[in-house]
């Protein structure tokens, strides 16, 4: 099973090596899996649960003081399911799973969702909080007013990610899986690029790949799509990376990243931001 997973495209990490190896772990863990799917889904696990990446635990703070996360999980015969706003679910990416597999919709929202995950197995509940993110949110004197109020006190304090990714190829099949805490002091309810097919994941027969960085800006752009299109076109997984970094840069003058397989099994990444690591489970 050949897995590559991301922790995010932004600036460089504190603490890089640390990690680093939890990315390594996660790779690992993904490639023991039988499935594609399963293979997503368990590598995205790990770093959901690491508060040094910002999906589950340690997910960004909305500006009302709650933490959503936000999973999209898709196969290359186009399956796809997704959640997103949910509070307190660490393994956004499984709610993703239930809907893809569980139900004949491909996104489902809010408390709704919640209530979905937990049908099917999923746990909830949990304190996404870590030390850091309490700390964090304690410095902000955050309004209890309307949405406009909200929009006024983020305008200059919203962003901060590190979404986390992962893609997956057996030889056979594709799967990509893309999992997020958001961004930070969004407004709350705001859904980025995550959840959003061709945006925050995508997959085909041609190849898969998962993003991260600047979730408005991927959402209109289309990354994933635009990363897996370039596949179709024949170029390998290197090339199809670097093109649509390229003309997301073009296009937004954002930055991003993104992490393609292709069906020769070879491996790209690309981003445009001071640092994106990886691993690649070969």
């Amino acid at each position: 099973m050949k897995v590559i997973v991301h922790g995010g495209a932004g600036g460089e990490p504190d603490e890089p090596t640390p990690r680093q190896a939890v990315l390594d772990e996660a790779a690992e863990t993904g490639g023991k899996a039988d499935t594609v799917v399963d293979a997503v889904e368990a590598a995205v696990h790990v770093l959901e649960s690491s508060p040094r990446f910002n999906a589950g635990v340690g997910g960004a703070v909305q500006s009302d003081g709650e933490v959503r996360t936000d999973a999209g999980i898709m196969t290359s015969d186009r399956e796809a399911g997704a959640a997103c706003s949910m509070p307190g679910v660490e393994h956004a990416v499984s709610a993703a799973r239930v809907v893809m597999e569980e139900t004949p919709h491909v996104l489902v929202s809010g408390d709704h969702a919640v209530e979905l995950a937990a049908d099917f197995g999923v746990e909830t509940e949990i304190d996404l909080w870590t030390e850091k993110s309490q700390e964090r949110w304690n410095d902000y004197d955050a309004p209890d007013g309307s949405p406009s109020e909200h929009l006024e006190w983020l305008r200059e304090k919203f962003g901060g990610a590190d979404t986390v990714g992962a893609v997956a190829y057996d030889g056979d099949e594709f799967a990509a899986a893309t999992s997020t805490g958001g961004r930070w002091l969004a407004l709350a309810g705001r859904v980025g690029d995550v959840p959003q097919i061709g945006s925050g994941f995508y997959a085909a027969p041609a190849g898969a790949a998962s993003s991260t960085g600047a979730g408005e800006d991927i959402a209109k752009s289309t990354l994933t799509r635009r990363a897996v299109r370039h596949l179709e076109s024949g170029y390998d997984a290197q090339e199809a990376a670097d093109r649509a970094i390229e003309e997301f840069a073009e296009l937004t003058g954002s930055t991003a990243g993104v992490i393609v397989l292709d069906n020769d099994g070879n491996v790209g990444s690309a981003f445009n931001s001071d640092a994106m690591q990886i691993s690649i489970n070969r």
